[in-house]
């Protein structure tokens, strides 16, 4: 009798720990806009302390919300919907590329690009005032290109895209001060 192929998960004869299940779908959260907002700020996806909490950049030492203080928009002391408010009253609103993705962890080097599904970014950049997008990392700026590089180009040349350093804290090898400077160049 030829051997049969492993399920998915199962740990092979010999092998340790638990079978493994395989990566979920992540989802990310709705976009935090509103008829003011000027500058939207865009992530990949949000990891598992934020989809756990259900506020975008939820991690303790995510540095997102002390930059934002430290440029004068709001202070991470507030309540995350006093945050916001304050957020939108500066003109800045807050959204992921993808819709959906398959990612085991919270890295975005975990994200499977092929699981990948955008927002519906087109339709929120159509009725809105937008000027400028800022992309949080890398991974948020390859994911905007490859999903709507062409359409940006061609629909709405009027806007600047920023591919900013990621705030995540495993975007360790840029300093805050780094991180501070660009971000408040492209805020301010």
């Amino acid at each position: 009798m030829p051997p049969q192929p492993m399920p998915r998960g199962a740990t092979p004869p010999g092998g340790s720990g638990p079978p493994r299940s395989p990566p979920a779908r992540v989802r990310s959260f709705a976009p935090v806009t509103d008829p003011r907002t000027r500058i939207l700020i865009l992530g990949s996806m949000p990891g598992i302390a934020s989809l756990h909490a259900r506020q975008y950049y939820a991690h303790p030492r995510n540095h997102f919300w002390r930059l934002l203080a430290d440029i004068g928009v709001a202070a991470p002391g507030l309540p995350y919907h006093q945050r916001l408010q304050s957020l939108l009253a500066h003109g800045l609103g807050l959204w992921d590329v993808l819709h959906s993705c398959v990612r085991t962890g919270s890295l975005d080097a975990a994200i499977d690009a092929r699981s990948a599904l955008p927002n519906d970014l087109l339709p929120l950049l159509r009725a809105s005032p937008v000027t400028r997008v800022c992309c949080n990392g890398g991974t948020a700026y390859a994911s905007l290109r490859r999903h709507f590089g062409r359409s940006l180009a061609n629909d709405f040349p009027h806007i600047e895209i920023h591919r900013l350093p990621s705030t995540s804290p495993a975007n360790a090898g840029c300093s805050y001060q780094r991180k501070l400077a660009a971000w408040r160049e492209v805020l301010s």
